[in-house]
């Protein structure tokens, strides 16, 4: 698996959370997702280069960044 990712260019981050989950409109493909505050925390430190490419590397992420992936929301670089 790759060990730096971004935003998929254009990607807003339109969302909402409550609790521990957050609705995010992807505004690209105009699906709507419901994610843990994990995954939207990860979102977030890509699009603010907040990680490194160590932490994407690291066995415990790979499950969330390949269903970011799979959203359309991420992409290797």
């Amino acid at each position: 698996m790759a060990s730096s990712w971004r935003l998929v260019p254009g990607q807003a981050l339109l969302h909402r959370g409550w609790d521990d989950a957050f609705v995010l409109y992807n505004d690209l493909s105009g699906d709507t997702h419901l994610l843990s505050d994990g995954a939207m925390a990860m979102l977030i430190a890509l699009r603010d280069g907040d990680v490194t490419p160590d932490e994407l590397a690291a066995p415990e992420v790979a499950e969330l960044l390949a269903t970011l992936r799979q959203l359309d929301l991420i992409e290797p670089c």
